[in-house]
């Protein structure tokens, strides 16, 4: 028989045995086809036909145990055959347990290690709250979805935008419900996250890389245009959706805040009694059991929203933000440098070292300038004021004081005579006192009202020559001069 179906005769001798076992007897019945036939002769395939040893390992506990740092099979298998010294071998052990997570839904087939990421992302639909209850007006809060990789615990909550402003808070609010930071921020490209996107070296925002520095974290976006780098947080997001907006679907919001209060019920629901399958626990059940202790500390002091610009320092040495000028060290002039924006305070870099640092003012157009910032002959020149130079003038004399104040009036602003005053005082320095003081005078008969009219008086030694010498009492008569009747 062996040779003519051009099988082994021990393949022969074993079909014979199964088919004696089967009770199968010839002639078959004609009903009986190959399907039939292979289910009598063989179990189907992936049983174990020999003996089970027992007890069977817990694998949903070993899977849960894996996702601890330093935990793998090899080590476990130890502790299991420590407790059963007739449980499975180390390979059988292994081969049953792949078979087993070979079966976990797709979430939960990618390896997390406990604390390590925590992956971020925007719902594509929106949630409607009325702003206003007179007119009707409606406003779109956009849904922001956060989850750990190894518990799978979600937070989520809803902003007005998904700007730069709103995307961080939602990260702080997120860590700082968790009690704990993870290693790595997992976005994908967005805008909002992502200057330039690349394979190998993305440039993250600014502002988002501090904030993830001030929690010992890191920024690694996911690859361009791969989903299922990011799966968790599609998953998330998918869930998060179908949780919060399938169940929101009949309510309406009035606030923000309303709807925040409204997404934590539901979140509760979500993170606490929902039961993950094949896991057998919660998320808040997994998170405690193995992600909150590797996650990081958080740190003293909360993470305040710094907002990074790039600006280029003016000749006056001064820095533009939002209509109010900030002044840096005057070398600076021309220079192109950072400025670290916060609620309260705006910082300036100049490759990387700070340079100024300023109390944030209000956008009138003004300027705050640091006295130190100035080169010396700006500082000399900016301790003068009005005020002082009233004074200065009227330690002068009596003269000076009334030609600064003729000079102060007479302009449409009084600093568009400030530095005309300032010149004369400068004069006392080389011609003294007596002399400025008895040109302001000679100046203010003969109607002079300039910084030039007085240096000249001073130059060609006028202020020494008595007003009546310079200008006699007796009229001049001329043929080419009008009298007083021309005019009347």
């Amino acid at each position: 028989m062996a040779v003519r179906v051009g099988a082994a005769p021990s393949t022969v001798r074993e079909t014979l045995r199964r088919a004696t076992a089967a009770g199968l007897t010839w002639p078959l019945d004609e009903t009986a086809g190959d399907a039939v036939l292979e289910a009598a002769l063989y179990h189907p395939a992936g049983t174990k036909t020999g003996h089970r040893r027992s007890p069977e390992p817990d694998w949903p506990a070993l899977h849960r145990e894996l996702k601890r740092k330093h935990v793998t099979l090899q080590i476990l298998w130890d502790e299991y055959i420590t407790r059963h010294p007739d449980g499975y071998r180390y390979s059988r052990f292994c081969d049953l347990y792949r078979g087993w997570a070979a079966k976990l839904p797709v979430t939960m087939r990618q390896s997390h290690a406990a604390g390590d990421k925590l992956f971020v992302d925007y719902a594509g639909d929106t949630v409607a709250v009325v702003v206003d209850r007179l007119t009707g007006e409606i406003r779109q809060a956009h849904l922001f979805a956060a989850v750990l990789g190894a518990s799978s615990l979600t937070y989520a909550e809803a902003s007005w935008s998904e700007t730069l402003p709103d995307w961080i808070a939602a990260h702080v609010r997120a860590v700082e419900t968790f009690g704990g930071a993870p290693a790595l921020f997992v976005p994908d490209n967005a805008k909002v996250a992502v200057i330039r996107s690349c394979l190998y070296d993305p440039q993250v925002n600014h502002s988002y890389a501090a904030m993830a520095a001030h929690y010992d974290s890191a920024v690694l976006p996911t690859r361009p245009r791969r989903p299922r780098d990011k799966a968790k947080v599609e998953v998330c997001v998918l869930i998060v959706e179908r949780w919060l907006l399938g169940r929101l679907r009949h309510r309406t919001f009035h606030s923000l805040a309303e709807l925040n209060a409204a997404i934590g019920d539901m979140l509760a629901d979500l993170n606490d009694r929902r039961v993950l399958r094949h896991v057998g626990q919660t998320r808040r059940q997994l998170f405690e059991a193995i992600e909150r202790a590797a996650l990081r500390p958080l740190p003293a002091e909360p993470y305040v929203f710094a907002e990074w610009r790039v600006r280029r320092a003016g000749l006056d040495y001064h820095v533009e933000i939002e209509r109010h000028y900030y002044s840096v060290p005057y070398r600076f002039a021309r220079d192109e440098v950072e400025a670290r924006i916060t609620a309260r305070t705006v910082e300036l870099f100049h490759k990387g070292e700070r340079i100024a640092a300023h109390m944030r003012g209000s956008g009138n157009g003004r300027h705050t300038t640091i006295a130190d910032h100035m080169p010396s002959a700006h500082r000399r020149f900016a301790d003068w004021t009005i005020e002082r130079i009233r004074r200065e003038a009227t330690a002068v004399g009596n003269c000076t004081a009334v030609f600064c104040d003729t000079v102060l009036a007479e302009r449409p602003h009084p600093e568009q005579g400030f530095r005309a005053c300032l010149g004369i005082l400068r004069l006392v320095k080389g011609f003294g006192r007596d002399r400025v003081e008895a040109a302001c005078s000679r100046a203010l008969d003969i109607g002079a009202r300039t910084y030039g009219s007085v240096r000249s008086i001073l130059d060609t030694g006028l202020d020494q020559t008595p007003v009546s010498a310079a200008a006699p009492d007796q009229p001049i008569h001329h043929t080419n001069i009008r009298g007083a009747r021309y005019y009347h």
